[in-house]
């Protein structure tokens, strides 16, 4: 089974967002997208003092698809307009279905502001096909410790399974669309292998540390792109490293993006921004 190929590599640019430390690879000025993974903002590594005033991502709308949202460090309450509540410390993840639309709220818990600490978080968008845009809202949080820790090469590599099924196990969380989302720790000379990926588009991004890719190097703070058409992936580091993977199949529709919202056309983004502002998003039903 051939290997897929790499074929580019993206930074991720600085871009803060006041005082929180913002890395973004995607969107970049060489990738609008690997469909169906939108958008990946990298807040952190960084510590806050004592009395800060936390996140700033306070209420604000989403439509027409999910945030699959890693706390590498640190803690994040989330809150939003169908009911959800909870704060998911290092390790887990939360993974929001937006669907036809929810007002949420990403905020430091008080304990964090009064306290400060390390904060790492990474957050991905992941787009939806048409027929789920307008799906009832979901939102799934799991602790560190729901998420199944597979350990392969003698314990040199350790694999987060948040969703789909790998090693003869099932991820914590049932994404709608079949996506398989991983955390990968992998010590030095450490190597993980994924197959059966053929037509799938892979995520890839390295938090920290350097890797192999097959066969290409790769170094921290890099999304790679790699090609539809291989079957296999294998990652090698080359020093301790953290990488994101995952991978799905391709959409293959058009994408309108405004703001906090993702649809197919001009008209699905009026109608989104003219709902929201009806109240729309105030109170909703969610699965």
């Amino acid at each position: 089974m051939p290997a897929k190929k790499v074929v580019a590599q993206h930074p991720a640019e600085r871009d803060d967002i006041g005082d929180l430390v913002t890395r973004r690879p995607l969107p970049g000025s060489q990738v609008d997208q690997i469909d169906p993974f939108l958008f990946l903002n990298h807040h952190g590594p960084q510590a806050y003092p004592p009395g800060n005033a936390g996140l700033p991502f306070g209420p604000h709308p989403h439509r027409g698809f999910e945030t699959v949202t890693f706390i590498l460090e640190g803690e994040l309450a989330h809150r939003d307009t169908a009911g959800h509540e909870s704060v998911i410390r290092e390790g887990g993840v939360q993974w929001m279905t937006a669907g036809s639309g929810l007002i949420h709220a990403e905020v430091s818990p008080e304990e964090f502001k009064r306290d400060g600490g390390p904060l790492e978080i990474l957050q991905l968008w992941v787009n939806l096909p048409a027929r789920l845009k307008m799906s009832q809202p979901r939102y799934v949080g799991v602790q560190k410790a729901e998420i199944p820790a597979i350990q392969v090469d003698e314990g040199k590599v350790e694999v987060h399974l948040i969703s789909g099924t790998w090693s003869g196990q099932a991820g914590a969380i049932s994404s709608h669309t079949g996506v398989f989302m991983t955390t990968i720790a992998l010590k030095s000379g450490g190597r993980a292998g994924f197959g059966s990926l053929g037509g799938r588009n892979v995520f890839l991004y390295l938090v920290r540390g350097s890797v192999e890719v097959n066969g290409t190097s790769a170094s921290a703070l890099h999304l790679v792109e790699l090609d539809r058409d291989g079957d296999l992936v294998e990652i090698v580091a080359t020093e301790d490293a953290f990488v994101v993977f995952g991978h799905a199949e391709p959409i293959e529709e058009p994408v309108v993006a405004h703001g906090p919202f993702v649809m197919n056309t001009r008209e699905e983004i009026a109608d989104a921004v003219r709902d929201y502002q009806a109240g729309m998003f105030d109170n909703v039903r969610a699965v």
